[in-house]
């Protein structure tokens, strides 16, 4: 039974220690901003909102995962090096 207890906490020590190595950058969240604004609005994506939003965007560190921020809202959310943009981001 101790054998079983030592390997699941190896597990869950690499896995913390895996989520932390890939937490997204605030670089990572402003690239997956300003794309998921032209996918959505080809015009806004040629006028560069997608640019000014992820520039404006605030960037949270979590450790383990990490988020950014736009006028109080929250734009997106990332874990494990993959970055999910809400579908209700602010408009600019």
């Amino acid at each position: 039974m101790a054998k079983a207890s030592i390997v699941s906490v190896v597990i869950t020590l690499a896995v913390v220690a895996l989520a932390f190595w890939l937490n997204p950058t605030p670089e990572q969240h402003r690239e997956q901003i300003r794309q998921a604004i032209a996918e959505r609005s080809p015009v806004a994506g040629l006028l560069g909102l997608g640019a000014f939003t992820a520039f404006v965007s605030h960037y949270h560190p979590l450790g383990v995962a990490s988020y950014t921020m736009v006028n109080q809202r929250l734009v997106s959310i990332g874990a494990f090096g993959v970055v999910v943009v809400l579908e209700s981001m602010p408009a600019q």
